[in-house]
């Protein structure tokens, strides 16, 4: 017999694997934020040089020397924009299919974005000059790359970007503006300008791995919520899903008291037998949505639905002190409102409730794709055989012994039936009437 802590594993490999694909999912999402915004930056520097040419056109001249230098950045801005449209097309793609993006084309997309600048800033020190292009607006720019890296969600991507960006800056520093006259203090100069973009690109890292876990909080209260939905389905009420939230109940298997009650509908099947499926469907919907709202009012979860009847739980998945006496007050509202539907409709119908308190084992059980809540022992078969003997005895609610006691003076309206013989039991046992 599969143990339930094998099944807890199997259960929790499961979750992760949701986990996991909604994290990656979101992480995509943030990405497809930060290539917008990179799409934009490109265009609004488009625009912004063609205001400037059009303006005036002597800027262009002192900066780029002419238009043809101007016309080149035009074409590596254009070329940007082109690749993050297609980087952007990557991510919705992969969005849709529900996987991440390789590792390797993070790292390379990081390279060639954060390396645009470094070709811009070379084209400007072929115009400008060597002192003036660095000490001019496009070392600037990639504090926007870094900034933007945050959205990546990923520590060492931020970190990647700020090396890259301090690495490249330094580097085309020391090539085309070496110390020279002023001697080393110039070297120093771009050694901590360059080292500021790096820590910056730390420092986003560390806002972008923050941003991740507190994404991963989210998601894993969230799958948490969808699992405890799944495994319950309609069966649990919303204000017990909150509650099993709250309590952060795990659905492992374990030992429980609980009273177990089953309830059936009496010829059901001989009146449908004159009637359309879907009358017959209506008809049971219309009785399931009372009694299912009596249960939701009194704590109980129906766990099973069986046919025309179905297995109701109290002290599961919660555990409560008083189950035995909310399963006999749901019971006996059950009747009540049966008998207020049963005045306004030509199909009246009948139940048959039987209770029953005391230890189960409750957990999931099922396949590792496919589980559901539910609760094993001889508790429930007892119920099961109580409910049944309502047919015997011509009644519609009994309870066992064990909760005649556990109700104690709440219950003395109970008759007893003496000892009875119940299909599969070699002793008689001590059953009661209510109702």
């Amino acid at each position: 017999m599969v143990s339930f802590a094998s099944r807890k594993a199997r259960q929790h490999a499961l979750v992760s694997e949701d986990f996991e694909r909604e994290l990656t999912r979101e992480v995509l999402r943030t990405e497809l934020v930060r290539v917008r915004a990179l799409i934009t930056t490109g265009c609004v520097i488009v625009v912004f040089l063609t205001a400037i040419y059009l303006v005036d056109s002597s800027v262009v001249q002192r900066v780029w020397r002419g238009t043809e230098g101007l016309a080149e950045v035009y074409g590596l801005l254009t070329g940007f924009i082109l690749f993050e449209v297609w980087v952007h097309s990557q991510i919705r793609r992969n969005l849709k299919l529900d996987r991440d993006l390789p590792v390797i084309r993070r790292y390379i997309g990081a390279l060639i974005e954060t390396s645009l600048p470094t070709v811009i800033l070379i084209l400007q020190i072929r115009s400008m000059g060597a002192s003036q292009a660095l000490g001019f607006v496009v070392p600037l720019i990639y504090f926007i790359f870094v900034i933007l890296s945050t959205l990546r969600l990923d520590f060492w991507l931020s970190t990647f970007t700020g090396f890259v960006a301090a690495g490249e800056l330094l580097t085309v520093a020391l090539i085309f503006d070496p110390a020279s006259g002023s001697g080393e203090p110039q070297i120093y100069f771009h050694a901590v300008r360059s080292t500021i973009i790096l820590i910056c690109g730390v420092l986003a890292g560390a806002v972008g791995a923050q941003l991740r876990r507190q994404f991963a909080a989210s998601i894993a209260a969230a799958t948490a919520r969808d699992r405890v939905t799944n495994l319950f389905g309609q069966h649990v009420s919303p204000q017990v899903v909150e509650r099993l939230m709250a309590a952060g109940t795990s659905a492992a298997g374990d030992l429980r008291r609980v009273a177990v009650m089953f309830v059936d509908f009496r010829g059901f099947t001989a009146g449908a037998q004159s009637r359309t499926p879907q009358e017959v469907v209506d008809r049971l919907d219309g009785a399931f949505a009372v009694l299912v709202d009596i249960l939701d009012r009194e704590g109980g979860i129906v766990n099973k639905f069986l046919g025309d009847g179905f297995l109701a739980l109290f002290g599961a998945p919660l555990e409560t002190s008083d189950a035995a006496h909310r399963a006999v007050a749901a019971g006996r509202e059950m009747l009540t409102a049966m008998e207020r539907i049963n005045a306004q409709t030509s199909w009246p119908l009948k139940i048959g409730i039987g209770i029953h308190f005391g230890e189960v084992v409750a957990g999931n059980i099922g396949s590792p794709r496919r589980k559901e809540y539910t609760v094993i022992g001889d508790t429930v078969n007892f119920a099961s055989r109580l409910e049944a003997l309502n047919k015997e005895f011509g009644s519609q609610l009994l309870i066992s012994a064990a909760v005649r006691e556990a109700l104690g003076k709440d219950c003395d309206d109970a008759v007893s039936l003496g000892a009875v013989e119940v299909r599969g039991y070699e002793q008689k046992v001590a059953v009661f009437q209510l109702g």
